[in-house]
């Protein structure tokens, strides 16, 4: 496999990133509420809400067990890489996209970024117009919206969420952009034994457990959501507040696969520095 960049520049990119992982505290203040235990906040979330967050949260578990809804086509995708590439859409299938180079596949996650961010916007202030009776189309919609920016971000940097191993690691970059700064230590620490051949056994008795993965992203989304319930001024906190998390969502994606395939590079330039010698 041709690789683009040179060691010093690939551990130069793996550096930024691991000072971005330390500058990750969680530590706003609708994050620190939504760490209130979740007892409290089942008297205090109206049924309604509990009951939406519920239907959310079992399409988040039917999108790691079998896909769900939410599995994308690559030919899209496709077509984004050969035009940042230069290459004719024909000419790039989705075995080629991680021979890429570094950059292409960067431009492209943020390209998809930040539309998908303004998705969310739109989608957030379009069912904050009615408050609590319009966020029952928001809470499915946003986490529809999140689970297919990070496919669209797996597959920009050559990783296919068709496979159940690699739903797990968006499950993962979910769970990661919602906890606090012990909760992303520990994700990290998970990730960092991802690509592990012991680790990929274990990937569907992890999926097993799928509910205890996303409790702190129920607590948080759910409080966001109820700060979304106040009719008209929930247009504004809903753009917001959608645009913010899908920021931070899609931020994580790209970091976290942006370090795999980093982490990859490096160690095809040992297997061929061994070679060699």
């Amino acid at each position: 496999m041709e690789i683009h960049e040179t060691r010093e520049q690939l551990e130069q990119e793996l550096q930024q990133i691991i000072k971005w992982e330390k500058n990750q505290h969680g530590s706003s203040w609708l994050d620190r509420i939504g760490r209130i235990p979740f007892a409290v906040l089942d008297r205090l979330t109206p049924k309604f809400i509990r009951d939406k967050l519920g239907i959310a949260l079992n399409e988040i578990g039917r999108f790691i067990q079998s896909g769900g809804s939410y599995l994308i086509s690559p030919k899209a995708m496709m077509k984004k890489l050969a035009k940042a590439s230069g290459q004719p859409d024909s000419e790039l299938k989705p075995r080629d996209v991680a021979r890429l180079p570094l950059r292409v596949m960067d431009d492209t996650a943020m390209d998809l970024s930040r539309s998908r961010a303004n998705l969310a916007a739109i989608e957030g202030a379009a069912s904050g117009i009615g408050g609590i009776f319009t966020i029952a189309a928001d809470i499915p919609a946003m986490i529809g919206i999140s689970l297919k920016v990070l496919q669209e971000i797996a597959l920009c940097y050559g990783y296919y969420p068709a496979d159940p191993q690699e739903r797990l690691f968006i499950l993962k970059c979910l769970q990661f952009a919602s906890s606090d700064v012990v909760g992303k230590k520990a994700v990290l620490q998970e990730l960092s034994d991802f690509e592990k051949a012991d680790t990929s056994k274990e990937v569907f008795s992890q999926i097993q457990g799928w509910r205890e993965v996303v409790t702190t992203y129920r607590d948080n989304f759910g409080w966001r959501k109820m700060f979304q319930a106040v009719p008209v001024a929930g247009i504004l906190f809903g753009s917001v507040v959608n645009k913010n998390s899908l920021d931070g969502i899609a931020e994580a994606g790209r970091m976290l696969y942006r370090k795999r395939r980093i982490m990859e590079r490096l160690r095809e330039l040992d297997g061929a520095a061994v070679a060699e010698a």
